[in-house]
């Protein structure tokens, strides 16, 4: 007989299939439509066997955040990989270089003179060429040079460089997640799309042919993604989506693919204290910050319940109506941010339906470098 999840040890994370693959068919489909390369961003579910599946279902590589994230990519068999992060110190270009050597088609984001002078320098020394991509700022003020002229000077200083040459011109739009109404988010996706076109059409009146023009982020990939000039789009939370993205109206409850099974520890006439604290869902309501979310996470069928308040191995939940739970009851939360929740656990538990059906490792968990 096949273990049932609600017979499992809390907390847990659990991770349903058949949503995980509808979410996943979505991303390939929408690329497909509208002629888009899709290359999904891991660092969401930091897992081989869901990047594996990515894989399958069109994506034509990967991105990742850190190095770290890119080698166990790389080990998996997955070899055409963005690090869409700044590289500059030494050792990093020498692990990236240890990529290179192992065959991946790595490209790596720069964003200034400084940073394309050391990678070519470690390049002379390993006789190796790299693909970079210039990040461009459109909002988040994060990191990125400013679109138009300053992503066309840096584009001509690779031009001198002998191992460097640019392949792309992406951004992230990352305060999509603070985005107040449907209207906002539009106006962000839009200047999303605009920060990418008009840099690489900038370039390209320079002399500078720019193939690739991408633009991630969740909330935006399918409004962004649409704008003429758009290449590819690179989402990552679409793969599980969580109670930020159902706030922010891109997701609905019933496509949030991962949820953490917690059970009841304390009933009390003002309060119910689940096993799931700060450790386990984290303290996030976003990076930038989100009205609609409400409380740590949403409880599965108990909307009377708000989880209030979380210290390291504590959920309080508060209540506007009588809950009926009681001691040693299970429910399943929908976490505020599904990317740091999965980054808590060892494994996936991987359930069809009530039916428990394997455990997958969040194989990139932890991996910050």
């Amino acid at each position: 007989m096949k273990q049932k999840w609600n017979d499992l040890d809390t907390p847990t994370l659990l991770l349903d299939k058949a949503t995980l693959l509808a979410n996943i068919l979505t991303m390939s489909d929408f690329a497909k439509e509208n002629s888009l390369s899709l290359r999904p961003h891991i660092k969401t579910h930091k897992s081989k066997e869901i990047a594996k599946l990515q894989m399958e279902h069109g994506a034509i590589g990967l991105t990742t955040a850190k190095l770290e994230e890119a080698e166990v990519m790389a080990d998996a068999g997955i070899t055409d990989i963005l690090v869409a992060y700044p590289i500059s110190s030494q050792v990093k270009i020498e692990r990236a270089i240890a990529l290179l050597q192992k065959g991946v088609d790595l490209k790596l984001a720069v964003d200034s003179l400084e940073q394309i002078k050391l990678l070519q320098k470690a390049l002379e020394k390993s006789g190796h060429n790299l693909e970079v991509w210039i990040k461009v700022n459109s909002g988040l003020n994060r990191c990125g040079v400013e679109p138009g002229e300053d992503a066309v000077e840096l584009a001509k200083a690779v031009l001198f460089l002998s191992q460097v040459r640019v392949g792309g011109i992406f951004t992230h739009a990352g305060h999509s997640y603070g985005a107040r109404d449907a209207k906002e988010l539009e106006r962000i996706a839009n200047a999303e799309a605009v920060a990418v076109v008009s840099s690489a059409e900038a370039c390209e009146k320079a002399g500078i042919p720019i193939p690739v023009r991408s633009v991630g982020s969740t909330p935006t990939y399918r409004l962004a993604g649409v704008v003429e000039g758009i290449t590819e789009v690179r989402p990552g939370n679409a793969v599980f989506f969580d109670s930020i993205q159902v706030g922010l109206g891109v997701a609905r409850r019933e496509e949030c693919a991962l949820s953490v099974l917690a059970s009841v520890v304390g009933v009390y006439k003002d309060r119910i204290v689940l096993d799931t604290g700060s450790k386990t869902l984290c303290l996030d309501k976003g990076a930038h910050g989100l009205d609609s979310v409400k409380g740590y996470g949403y409880v599965v069928d108990h909307p009377e319940l708000t989880i209030e308040r979380l210290s390291e191995e504590h959920g309080v939940a508060v209540f506007e109506s009588r809950s009926d739970l009681r001691l040693n009851d299970k429910v399943r939360i929908i976490p505020n941010h599904a990317c740091t929740v999965a980054n808590m656990f060892d494994a996936y538990t991987v359930v069809e339906r009530d039916d428990v059906v394997g455990q997958w490792k969040v194989d990139a968990r932890g991996m910050r470098k």
